[in-house]
């Protein structure tokens, strides 16, 4: 291929390359041959050699090598070179390029030239790559072509104009006066530019808007005259004059109208007018429509106006067009809140979008399902929900389920059928369930009182039907352990009774724990099931004993903590076995000690009777607060003790917890008010006082004091303290780390507090000293203060 080739010849010889190899030989030969032409004097095929660098560049090969010919290009007299150059600046140099600054000038230059041809070409470089420097610079002649008498100049500049308030913001007013004026064109390539450029400036300038919230009644005329003018050759497109116009006013008119009642009030009767006579067959009129529907909610419209809007978004539905059933459901799905009623009256067809085969089309039918379930609809969309569960894609199964579970929570007619329709999720589609779902039906399970024996049946069935999900198996052995006597005695009014042995509810246990498909979470709640049989069967203890001593050698820790500690009840403390395995009262969801997750260690620890921790309870306590708390300090070896004083005047009786959230006995006591100053620690002869101050309204002090009144003096004290995340402590130093005996003296240490969000305010504080050369650790929960506090 000869250096001289033409661009056509170029062009066929690299698409006839065979490999891309020979593209790039091609390319290479082509790009050598350019760069020695572009080294030689003005030979007159400049343009001819920038236009095949342009195709280059298209193909994604370098090209900036011709970033100083498009320069000199554009500065040449003629034409065709002036518009090659131009075109090669648009695509070779952008703002960050210092060729583009040797552009301003030539710019310039046209953009005052006899030619509007060549003034049009500076505008489009203009707006395509001006930076904010060469935007500064040229703006007052934009704004002087903003003003001729060119129609297509102004549409250039219009345009322009544009870019250059996005740009370079503030420049803004100074094409405010010129793009009023320019709404009175009838040409639509102007008026569309004005419609663009005032937008532009109304979004980024409230001063600007309130000026053109004048200019309403104007808008309003165009759009009438778009909407009710006959066929127009020129601008028709499927029937609809000039869509892109009509979509690009009423975006403004939304703008406008939007939070201001006067400019509301001008636009309804026009959105009625246009809603009534655009057709939604052609995606033309549909695109309108859409932009209708969006400025009718946006604004303060009226009501009627709404669900006609919500209508059209109804007939979206019915489209076939995928496209346009996706934003539909899109735009349902921001009003559902608001239009409730007028949006259920399309559930129908929402819930058959769950049929689609497009996975973003069913993904939005089942968000906008969801918030369409009520108190009123609940069991026929559950029943559509759960039908699509049974066949939903997997990446959408967790996001069903866990709206199933809000929607059952909030609106479920009975607790039967609460308890049933998470049975029927867990059934299906298990392991896809949030990690909260087994504490939460757990709960849920034990304030139906009268639906133990019900439960218990059936999950005992699903059990013995299948053992692999593993959050079915969980909540099953739950039951199984706590009402294991009802399961026994064979006598259910809810459900059809099922005689079943004590042995085979043992192999039913047995099998989950030996199942290579249960989890160390899923078999620890199968032992403690096991253990808690032995207080509600009578013939088979010796067995469970058996059961129970084999995972005492477990690899699994926690499992083999579990079985030493069971060990240990039927052995050493036989005798308290009974009482310790007792059935668990009913658990308050809001109790301090209840939490929407499980444990640690994937399982809810039921029992640990070597571990047992006090703690004050309080009444309508957030449980995260109480978690957060748990593992500030970390580390320690004792669980934290109550503060003597608020456990026995303060707060009443002590709740003393076994293991885990789920043995909250006493949570919800009435807190009484409570000294200025209180002891809340005093152990060994030594005593820990707590004193509050408020200083500011989200401040305040509080003064720890140890006293010791044994006759030999304490050492090495050192007090620790930890509060919740959202609250800010600073400990001040200590006055000293030796308690004088006898009451002689004492030890004061000051904390600071700020609580800007001023939530529920609670402190562990741990205490180490030695005393008689034994050192001493314990650690103390203070669940509420004297006054002041939070």
């Amino acid at each position: 291929m000869s250096p001289s080739v033409r661009l056509q010849e170029m062009i066929r010889v690299i698409r006839g390359a065979r490999t891309q190899g020979e593209e790039r030989g091609v390319i290479q030969r082509e790009c050598a041959a350019i760069r020695a032409q572009f080294r030689q004097a003005d030979n007159g095929t400049r343009s001819h050699n920038l236009a095949k660098l342009l195709y280059v560049h298209m193909l994604g090969y370098p090209a900036h090598f011709g970033q100083m010919e498009c320069v000199r290009l554009i500065a040449s007299p003629r034409y065709n070179e002036k518009r090659v150059g131009y075109l090669g600046a648009m695509m070779l140099l952008d703002e960050k390029q210092d060729a583009s600054l040797l552009i301003t000038n030539s710019i310039k230059n046209d953009l005052s030239h006899s030619s509007q041809y060549v003034q049009s070409l500076a505008l489009c470089t203009l707006g395509c790559m001006g930076s904010a420097e060469m935007c500064r610079d040229l703006a007052p002649e934009i704004d002087r072509l903003l003003r001729a008498s060119n129609s297509y100049i102004k549409k250039k500049a219009a345009l322009c104009a544009v870019h250059i308030v996005r740009k370079v913001p503030e420049l803004g007013e100074l094409f405010t006066p010129a793009s009023r004026s320019l709404l009175s064109e009838k040409n639509h390539g102007v008026l569309h530019g004005a419609v663009v450029l005032i937008t532009e400036l109304c979004e980024r300038n409230p001063e600007t808007l309130e000026q053109f919230r004048k200019a309403v009644p104007e808008l309003v005329q165009i759009m009438k005259g778009l909407v009710m003018s006959g066929y127009s050759p020129e601008h028709n497109v499927a029937g609809i004059s000039d869509p892109f116009l009509q979509v690009r006013i009423l975006r403004l008119l939304r703008i406008l109208g939007r939070n201001n009642e006067t400019a509301s009030d001008a636009v309804n009767d026009l959105l009625a007018q246009v809603a009534t006579n655009t057709d939604s067959s052609k995606t033309a009129g549909s695109a309108v429509l859409y932009e209708t529907v969006l400025t009718v909610m946006d604004i303060k419209s009226e009501s009627g106006l709404r669900v006609l809007a919500v209508n059209i978004l109804g007939r979206f539905l019915l489209n076939n067009d995928r496209n346009i059933r996706y934003i539909s459901m899109t735009s349902l799905q921001k009003i559902v809140q608001t239009d409730h009623n007028a949006v259920q009256r399309h559930r129908g067809t929402i819930v058959d979008c769950l049929k689609d085969q497009d996975a973003s089309v069913k993904r939005r039918a089942l968000e906008l399902s969801l918030a369409l379930v009520s108190a009123v609809n609940i069991r026929s969309l559950m029943k559509e929900l759960l039908l699509f569960l049974s066949s939903c894609p997997p990446e959408l199964r967790a996001h069903t389920t866990s709206g199933i579970f809000n929607a059952a929570e909030r609106y479920a007619p009975s607790q039967r059928w609460h308890i049933d329709t998470i049975l029927h999720v867990l059934t299906t589609a298990g392991g896809d369930v949030r990690d909260e779902t087994v504490p939460n039906l757990i709960q849920l399970i034990t304030t139906a009182t009268e639906l133990h024996c019900y439960t218990v049946h059936k999950l005992y069935r699903a059990l013995i039907a299948d053992i692999s999900v593993q959050s079915l198996v969980q909540v099953a052995c739950w039951c199984i352990g706590e009402y294991g006597d009802l399961l026994l005695r064979g006598e259910c009014e809810e459900t059809e009774p099922v005689q079943v042995a004590e042995d085979d509810v043992l192999d039913a246990l047995e099998t989950v724990l030996q199942s290579h498909m249960s989890s160390p979470a899923t078999r620890g709640f199968a032992l403690t099931a096991t253990m808690k049989l032995s207080t509600r069967i009578t013939h088979n203890v010796d067995r469970i004993r058996s059961i129970v001593s084999i995972y005492g050698s477990c690899i699994d820790v926690e499992l083999q903590q579990r079985a030493v500690e069971y060990n240990a009840l039927f052995k050493k403390y036989d005798h308290m076995r009974a009482a310790v395995l007792e059935r668990m009262p009913v658990i308050d969801k809001s109790s301090p000690g209840h939490t929407n997750g499980e444990s640690a260690g994937g399982s809810i620890k039921e029992m640990e009777p070597t571990k047992r921790t006090q703690e004050v309870a309080l009444p309508q306590e957030p449980a995260n607060q109480v978690c957060d708390l748990l593992d500030l300090l970390g580390g320690s070896g004792e669980p934290p003790q109550p503060s003597p004083a608020l456990s026995t005047t303060a707060l009443g009786p002590v709740s003393s917890t076994a293991g885990g959230d789920l043995l909250d006995l006493l949570g919800g006591l009435d807190v009484t008010p409570v000294p200025p100053s209180v002891i809340v620690y005093e152990k060994n002869g030594v005593t820990l006082k707590l004193q509050t101050d408020r200083q500011t309204d989200t401040g305040m002090t509080i003064t720890l004091t140890a006293t010791n009144s044994t006759d030999r003096e304490i050492t090495s004290l050192t007090l620790q303290a930890a509060v919740p995340k959202s609250v800010q402590l600073q400990m001040k130093a200590p006055s000293g780390d030796v308690i004088p005996a006898h009451g002689l003296g004492q030890v004061t240490q000051t904390v600071l507090l700020n609580n800007p969000n001023k939530v529920s305010l609670k402190m562990r504080v741990r205490v180490c000293y030695t005393s008689q050369d034994f050192v001493c650790q314990d650690t103390v929960q203070i669940d509420s203060f004297p006054s002041p506090a939070w």
